[in-house]
């Protein structure tokens, strides 16, 4: 391979030389699978996701699996790749993924389906699974997309559904238990639970896996440490999986139920390995909602006895503004100051009462003293526009919220001398996702999109308040793609073969050339996204369980319309469906509806 002579001519070469500290090398003489875990996106952001650092993990205990990382090529190396005929290879040993026996993807968004086409071309590998032959890998995929698998089902072999710490090593070891035959793997993966194979539909739904005991469950004891700047250059730790709160628009808070904690003990026996393993000098806490983790206040106190003298920020991402307290600001505060950010989601109590989330303009206003109180001078609130029943009083109540905290701000006798205040309102498109209440609505109008984003503008009339929102076309597409079925495949084809990659990214993006690609084949954005789908129609995810039955989602989205809110589960059962792993002991005071 004539790797070293293109990586001087690329802009990042660390993103593709490898040899990272704490990465993983092994002796292929004692090797009987090698997987190429490919992150369909840049370095910088696959080398910031936590799943990958665990299944690297959890794969490369295995004795006889090597499991190495992929990442999509940035455009200028693609293009001395291609000059040199090097094919898409894995970072460890720099083989040619072709060669492996297993090429997995991780499907963490939907406007990353076009690079999984273009890393299968780049390693040239056949794109449709129909083509592939016992010579080539077998194509893997995973991740939180695959709770709707269609659209990108005619280029994946298998598709492990759920969390896949234990389903991927039993799938390792039923693939050697077949004599690495294609064939018959894929005939006797077809019956694990959790695992859907495109070529052999599902008698019935395929249940997602879910881990029972995260304290258990294998978690690294040292990170692959990235040479060049990433994203997410930090520790992070999860604490819990699951959410208690059962926002309708959330597809995680549905996914990953039920709400399953790890103990104090665990968290901070690992998070001194990880830190004396990788030199990091941040902690983050990651979860749906970290505030609601029911002992932060001991995890906090303990990781600060170590973190203080070694002067190592501790991070707390996911708070929640109902039960954000001057404790908590403490221990956010005890390492480095910064800015705090909260997701009241909609600007009027109505509309948050429709997506219950279980907030008040009062607790969001507590919330934001007790943080200037304590010496914060800025904010970030998370909005929504698009969401079900939405009007433009909802829209001006954003503007009206943010006003709100800055005259709060400038009301108060204590707060930073000689410091101004900034809120920063972020704005996203509502995109109605599989596995939520909201399943069945319609997603508004890139016309309706740029207008509701033009009116909050107009609405904005203070300095002090900073609006920042994306284009709402990468929305329209997402839309597409969430709730799209196996006719899109056709659609991910043409848009890549029309030159599409890295629609995630602003500056590679077209949405002319996806309309071009849909209506090409014979499709439309209004069929798969403008329309609001009746309760009975079959939806192409209704071979994927989640746990979470149909009937709560209908009834769930019934009193969104009615304005009525869910408790959290902790106060009281909602009956979703999840029964198995769901317990008292899991959802404290938890009761059966």
């Amino acid at each position: 391979m004539e790797l070293e002579n293109i990586l001087s001519r690329v802009q990042k070469p660390a993103w593709y030389s490898g040899g990272e500290y704490g990465s993983i090398v092994k002796d292929l003489s004692q090797v009987g699978i090698r997987f190429g875990f490919c992150f369909p996106d840049l370095y910088e952001i696959g080398m910031s996701h936590l799943g990958i650092k665990i299944l690297y993990h959890c794969l490369n205990t295995m004795p006889n699996v090597w499991c190495e990382r992929v990442f999509m090529p940035n455009l200028d190396m693609e293009e001395e790749m291609k000059k040199e005929n090097i094919p898409l290879f894995a970072l460890e040993s720099k083989d040619p993924i072709r060669e492996f026996d297993f090429v997995g993807f991780t499907l963490q968004y939907e406007m990353s389906y076009t690079n999984v086409l273009n890393m299968l071309a780049l390693a040239q590998i056949p794109m449709f699974s129909k083509n592939r032959t016992d010579t080539d890998p077998i194509v893997i995929a995973g991740g939180p997309c695959t709770c709707n698998p269609e659209p990108i089902a005619d280029f994946i072999d298998l598709f492990s559904i759920g969390e896949g710490e234990e389903h991927l090593k039993t799938l390792m070891n039923l693939y050697l238990k077949c004599g690495k035959n294609r064939t018959k793997f894929l005939q006797e993966a077809a019956k694990i639970e959790g695992t859907y194979v495109p070529q052999y539909p599902p008698e019935k739904p395929v249940k997602m896996q879910k881990i029972q005991d995260l304290d258990s469950v294998e978690y690294p004891d040292r990170f692959v440490v990235p040479f060049s700047q990433v994203v997410h250059d930090r520790v992070m730790l999860e604490i819990m999986r699951g959410c208690i709160r059962g926002c309708r628009f959330c597809q995680a808070g549905f996914l990953y139920r039920p709400f399953r904690q790890k103990s104090p003990e665990i968290l901070i026996e690992q998070a001194n390995k990880l830190c004396k393993e990788t030199g990091y000098d941040e902690i983050s806490l990651t979860s749906l909602s970290t505030s609601d983790y029911d002992k932060l206040p001991e995890l906090c106190d303990n990781l600060l006895v170590y973190c203080m003298p070694q002067h190592i920020n501790l991070s707390l991402p996911s708070l929640r503004v109902d039960n954000f307290t001057k404790e908590i600001l403490e221990k956010v505060q005890a390492t480095r100051k910064s800015g705090l950010t909260f997701a009241p989601e909609a600007g009027t109590q109505r509309l948050r009462d429709v997506i219950n989330k279980n907030v008040t303009e009062e607790e969001i206003e507590h919330t934001c003293r007790i943080a200037f109180e304590g010496g914060c001078t800025s904010v970030k609130l998370y909005f929504m526009i698009g969401l079900p029943t939405e009007t433009d009083e909802d829209i001006k109540g954003i503007a009206e919220t943010a006003q709100k905290i800055v005259d709060l701000y400038y009301s108060l006798p204590e707060k930073p001398k000689g410091k101004s205040i900034q809120v920063t309102i972020s704005l996203a498109t509502f995109v109605p996702k599989p596995f939520t209440p909201f399943q069945w609505e319609s997603q508004i109008s890139l016309e309706e999109i740029e207008r509701k984003q033009k009116y909050l503008k107009s609405q904005i009339t203070s300095k002090k308040i900073k609006l920042n929102y994306h284009d709402g076309k990468t929305s329209v597409i997402e839309g597409v793609l969430a709730r799209g079925d196996r006719r899109l495949s056709k659609v991910l084809l043409k848009v890549f073969e029309n030159g599409g990659k890295l629609d995630a990214w602003d500056e590679h993006f077209s949405y002319e050339r996806w309309i071009q690609a849909i209506n090409d084949c014979g499709l439309s954005v209004e069929e798969y996204a403008g329309r609001k789908r009746p309760f009975d129609e079959p939806l192409p995810w209704d071979i994927i369980d989640i746990g979470v039955s149909k009937e709560f989602f209908i009834r769930e989205n019934k009193k969104a319309y009615q304005e009525k809110t869910t408790p959290s589960c902790k106060l009281q059962c909602a009956g979703c469906g999840i029964t198995e792993l769901c317990s008292g002991d899991v959802c404290p005071g938890g009761k059966k509806q």
